[in-house]
């Protein structure tokens, strides 16, 4: 099918005109998403069906502020808030640029503060039962693959990037590529190592596939396996069936943190670019604390009236 002809615009288009050669632009110049359109179509819209269809110049600052109190005070929540002002600057970015109009309304405009999000864990018996052994076939590649996730608190997408070169059996480490492709090398425990050479005893030496971890088919594990093998074993064991290997690689950072390691040493395991990232974690050792503390401490006790 025959792309539309773009639509072209004058200075100061109506508010509804642009917005419809933005998204038209998005999809055929930018390649963006289905997704991606559809989310900036539904937000867009609901700010022109809040400010009305006004020629752009007539939009102002306080307008788009006033839309984002509307939003608040309907209880939508600070995430939501600001993706819509998100999506309401990088169109007003877009027109300015088109010379569609004069100043990108929503830039400065702060979005509302969102509440910290402390990481979830796992205690250490829930992750004990995920290495209880089951008679799966693929057990241990499994098992040698959740000692590297867990004693190394690697992502999901180091584990399943690990090729065989990057494996030292011999000085007990492993070499990671993070985020930006930034490598760094992780100390793997001693208990992992008996299952990763367990593992690499049992696995294909004639495959071709670099990487460390297969598949039934003999290529590398995909992100989505790790994810769903979790959940079967957590079944299968009894464990949090919320387990994530997101979650995982938390629990290594807080129970060595609750363990005394000190927090740039965590830093450098984790591969984290700013210490500010790694400090949510002892946030999250003080809330378990005070937890405990009001839990058992008399002092914490309300007196009976």
């Amino acid at each position: 099918m025959k792309s539309p002809t773009p639509i072209q615009l004058q200075t100061n288009p109506a508010l509804q005109e642009a917005v419809e050669r933005f998204l038209h632009e998005m999809a055929d110049v930018r390649l963006a998403s289905e997704h991606t359109i559809a989310a900036y179509r539904r937000d867009l819209s609901r700010f022109i069906d809040f400010s009305g269809d006004l020629p752009l110049n007539q939009i102002t600052r306080m307008q788009v502020q006033d839309w984002l109190v509307s939003g608040h005070a309907a209880g939508l929540a600070a995430s939501t808030l600001a993706r819509r002002l998100s999506a309401l600057s990088s169109f007003f970015d877009a027109a300015v640029q088109a010379h569609w109009c004069k100043t990108n309304v929503a830039a400065g405009v702060r979005p509302p503060k969102q509440p910290k999000r402390l990481p979830r864990t796992l205690p250490p018996e829930q992750t004990a039962a995920l290495m209880q052994s089951s008679d799966r076939s693929s057990e241990l590649r499994d098992l040698a693959l959740l000692a590297v996730m867990y004693g190394c608190g690697l992502r999901v997408s180091e584990v399943v990037g690990l090729n065989l070169h990057d494996v030292d059996l011999l000085q007990f480490e492993l070499r990671v590529f993070g985020k930006g492709r930034k490598e760094r090398i992780v100390p793997l425990p001693e208990g992992a190592v008996d299952y990763v050479q367990a593992y690499l005893a049992e696995r294909s030496a004639a495959a071709e596939e670099p990487a460390v971890f297969l598949n039934r088919f003999g290529k590398r594990l995909s992100v989505r396996s790790v994810q769903r093998m979790l959940k079967d074993r957590a079944l299968e064991n009894g464990a949090d069936i919320s387990v994530t290997p997101h979650r995982l690689r938390h629990s290594f950072a807080t129970h060595l943190l609750a363990g005394g390691v000190d927090l740039r040493a965590i830093q450098e395991l984790l591969g984290h670019a700013s210490l500010a990232t790694t400090e949510r974690y002892t946030h999250l050792d003080i809330a378990k604390l005070t937890e405990v503390y009001d839990q058992t401490h008399p002092r914490a006790r309300k007196k009976p009236q």
